[in-house]
């Protein structure tokens, strides 16, 4: 049977995508890499996050916000079709200041945020707190952290659990998933598209790049833009430790399961993976002085990841106008976007809506020709 679509990307974009578009009642066939693939989801604490996104883009703060106000009811409705709970918590969130400039600077950012948008103005909350008014939400916030900014809106989730919910949840619908089917070309045909694996080859009317830093690659062949690059973040978990009412934060969260989650760094470090004992004593250090608590505790596990940057650091949201009927989807933020993507994201791909309804998102954006 032919397929409406073909997505090539097996990450939390992907099977996001997969699952709106197969509950849309489409046939979908969904194509996964290998095991050593350089999968960006396995390099995120979980977060669900408003704080932080969107300066100098309103437009993808307010996605952010749409996408969080979605996430219970798109949890919800994962566990009710495959049983497995995404361990989804939305409490508010704190993301710390370590410093009184760094304090400054980020109320002076959102307040700039605010004020580039009515609804964000209207919409988003947040509240700086000093450390003493923090320790409630943060009980064992160490005495050297001067405070934080909090937001209502932010939440957590297992990553893990939230993409094996959605391939769960992608084969009760039917979605066709190919495991260990890396694709090294796209190519136009007659009739829609065609996807070359090692030894056979996929059809189907459209198709969707979902492929992370594979679109490098993959999205220039069908008139998309391939502008990403990866960035390494490094990541460290404690034993399990019993468990705190505390509120997540990017630099360290508890998980369910009672091990500390540590992480938030940024390296340019091209396609290594790999983790450095400077980097896991930055993050170790920075740990024991946000909780100064975790200093005996064991370290259990540590890892790399590389995650997927723009050069602006904002979503790729495109059509091809060369090849109508091919969509590029990419962005560093899969887990707090998840349930946009899954909704109205699927449905204005379907549409053939992406070029009008977020035009902002369009790889165009990284080739403005320079004013004389």
């Amino acid at each position: 049977m032919r397929q409406d679509f073909f997505i090539v990307g097996g990450g939390v974009v992907g099977t996001a995508l997969a699952y709106g578009l197969a509950r849309e009642g489409q046939r979908v066939t969904l194509l996964d890499a290998d095991d050593n693939a350089l999968r960006a989801s396995r390099g995120n604490a979980g977060l669900t996050w408003v704080q932080g996104k969107g300066m100098g883009m309103p437009r993808y703060a307010e996605l952010s916000l749409d996408s969080v106000e979605a996430w219970p009811a798109f949890a919800a409705e994962l566990h009710r079709r495959t049983g497995i709970d995404l361990e989804y918590e939305q409490h508010g969130g704190v993301d710390l200041c370590l410093d009184a400039e760094e304090a400054y600077a980020r109320q002076a950012e959102y307040r700039e945020l605010q004020a580039s948008s009515e609804r964000l103005r209207r919409e988003f909350r947040w509240e700086y707190l000093e450390r003493d008014a923090l320790l409630p939400l943060l009980p064992g916030l160490g005495d050297s952290v001067p405070g934080g900014t909090w937001s209502p809106h932010d939440g957590h989730c297992n990553p893990l659990f939230l993409l094996r919910a959605l391939y769960a949840a992608c084969r009760d619908l039917g979605v066709d998933i190919r495991h260990a089917a890396p694709v090294d070309r796209l190519s136009k045909t007659a009739s829609g598209f065609s996807a070359n694996l090692r030894n056979d080859r996929v059809e189907a009317e459209r198709c969707i790049i979902a492929a992370g830093l594979g679109a490098r690659q993959l999205a220039p062949q069908l008139g998309l833009s391939g502008d990403v690059f990866p960035l390494r973040g490094q990541m460290l978990i404690t034993e399990r430790l019993p468990r705190v009412n505390q509120l997540p934060t990017p630099q360290i969260r508890q998980t369910a399961t009672g091990g500390y989650l540590i992480g938030d760094t940024h390296e340019r470090a091209g396609h290594d993976k790999g983790v450095t004992l400077p980097m896991m004593q930055t993050l170790a250090d920075k740990a024991v002085r946000i909780f100064p608590f975790l200093r005996s505790a064991r370290l259990v596990r540590a890892w790399g990841a590389l995650r997927v940057m723009t050069a602006d650091g904002y979503p790729l949201y495109e059509r091809s106008t060369t090849c109508p009927g091919a969509y590029n989807v990419n962005c560093h933020s899969g887990i707090t976007l998840a349930a946009f993507h899954a909704d109205t994201l699927a449905r204005a791909i379907l549409d053939d809506r992406l070029h009008t309804q977020f035009p902002q998102f369009s790889g165009a954006r990284f080739h403005v020709p320079a004013t004389p």
